[in-house]
């Protein structure tokens, strides 16, 4: 979350500061250390409730979401989350006798399945940092067995370790950031910087960050196939259509598709020159992004073309808030090589970039310190930075964009009610407030 809020924000107005971001990651790291180490166990149980009253306020706000949304999939989505930070909130503020027990028991299966699915994902689909991926699970796992049994830590201090370190982390990612900012050039792009370097996804973006345009001629729009929508799938299976893959009524496997549009003339689309029919032999082999899966490419000229070719996306997300010229640039260096790869260098990858590229720095403010602390307490950049990780794991895919697109949306629009705003709203629907002030409203 810290990546992509620094993203939003733009390194401009922390070049300046860069030791005050050392300053606080050094600070972090060594309240964590001394939390997993040395601090008695009324300073755990102390710091675990401070952590359920922040899970508590993003479960209102999602709460809150879900009032202004009330009737839609997105509030849908916002109960859910809702119910699930609050419950952990009320958890970790209300701590049960012995919980550690749970707790480790939680922390052990959380380890193991992303140990595994890191060491699976990356030996299935043969990716560049395969040797980091593999020591990453393997630590995790290493860490699950300590907690099972036991030894060398006791089970309490075993709980404090874990999150001790995991706050280390962040103190360790802050103070890096510092440090990199520090011999940043002025007006260099942020996607430049090693921690955005994972599988040189990001080698073509814009040398140079401009700021986002107040008013466009033209909206960006992301326009998605979901492997559901673009193919006639007989047996429904609910997250493989949406995420991965859909298989139609002739055995074919459609993976769906991505592109990103700003009218008139800008259209990224990037699609392999000759179509490629898989099933599901086929398509296991095509998901290694070593060369051999190396496929000349091509690049659609339009929606209008692509659409009429084949059928409607079924997903759309437009943005008012952008830099074209970003944009632009990024696109004239991306096009440059038309190499397709299914895993590594496909069509929501492209679309992924570029939207990064586009918003960098939508955000940039006179006060970019607390606008760094409004995004970390808001849920959608969790979310955000979430949908990132899943796809630095293994790679974006149409459903995975889709979802990316429509939380950047919430977050650099703007247009979305706030959150008092819905409180006020779904209090007038419940009859505890009197009618709104419609001077100066639209319908």
């Amino acid at each position: 979350m810290f990546k992509l809020s620094f993203l939003l924000i733009g390194t401009r107005a922390f070049r300046a500061q860069w030791y005050v971001l050392c300053v606080i990651g050094a600070v972090l790291m060594a309240g964590a250390f001394y939390l997993a180490f040395h601090a008695p166990a009324g300073l755990v149980v102390l710091t675990g409730r401070a952590i359920g009253v922040v899970f508590l306020l993003m479960g209102a706000g999602n709460l809150l979401q879900f009032f202004s949304q009330i009737r839609s999939v997105r509030g849908a989505v916002a109960l859910a989350r809702a119910v699930c930070l609050i419950a952990a909130g009320a958890f970790a503020i209300h701590w049960p006798a012995h919980a550690e027990d749970v707790l480790a028991a939680l922390f052990c299966v959380v380890f193991i399945a992303d140990g595994l699915g890191r060491i699976g994902v990356g030996l299935l689909l043969r990716l560049p940092d395969l040797r980091w991926r593999v020591t990453y699970g393997s630590v995790q796992l290493a860490f699950a067995l300590v907690f099972l049994a036991g030894w060398p830590l006791p089970l309490e201090r075993s709980v404090a370790l874990c999150v001790g370190l995991i706050f280390a982390f962040r103190g360790w990612l802050l103070m890096r950031l510092g440090l990199l900012f520090r011999k940043l050039d002025e007006d260099s792009t942020i996607l430049h910087l090693p921690m955005f370097a994972t599988r040189g996804w990001y080698a073509r973006s814009p040398d140079h960050a401009e700021a986002a345009t107040a008013t466009v001629a033209f909206p960006m729009i992301v326009h998605v196939w979901t492997p559901a929508g673009s193919a006639d799938v007989p047996h429904r299976r609910l997250l493989l259509d949406r995420y991965i893959a859909a298989v139609n009524a002739d055995g074919m496997i459609s993976t769906g598709h991505s592109s990103l549009e700003m009218p008139p003339s800008l259209y990224i689309s990037h699609y392999p020159a000759v179509e490629m029919d898989r099933s599901g032999e086929d398509f296991v082999g095509a998901l290694r992004s070593t060369a051999e899966n190396d496929v000349p490419g091509h690049f659609q000229p339009s929606y209008a073309e692509e659409a009429a070719g084949w059928c409607e996306a079924d997903g759309r997300v437009e943005f008012h808030n952008y830099s074209p010229r970003q944009l632009e640039a990024f696109w004239a260096r991306y096009q440059q090589d038309d190499t397709y790869n299914l895993t590594n260098r496909n069509c929501s990858v492209v679309v992924a970039q570029a939207l990064d590229a586009a918003l960098e720095g939508t955000l940039a403010t006179r006060r970019p310190w607390l606008q760094l602390l409004t995004l970390l307490t808001n849920p959608e950049i969790w979310v955000g930075a979430l949908i990132r990780a899943r796809a630095n794991v293994g790679t974006w895919t149409p459903g995975l964009v889709l979802d990316y697109a429509r939380t950047l949306a919430r977050i650099v629009e703007r247009r979305e009610v706030s959150r008092f705003d819905s409180l006020a709203r779904f209090a007038r629907r419940l009859g505890l407030a009197g009618p709104a002030n419609r001077q100066g409203s639209t319908p």
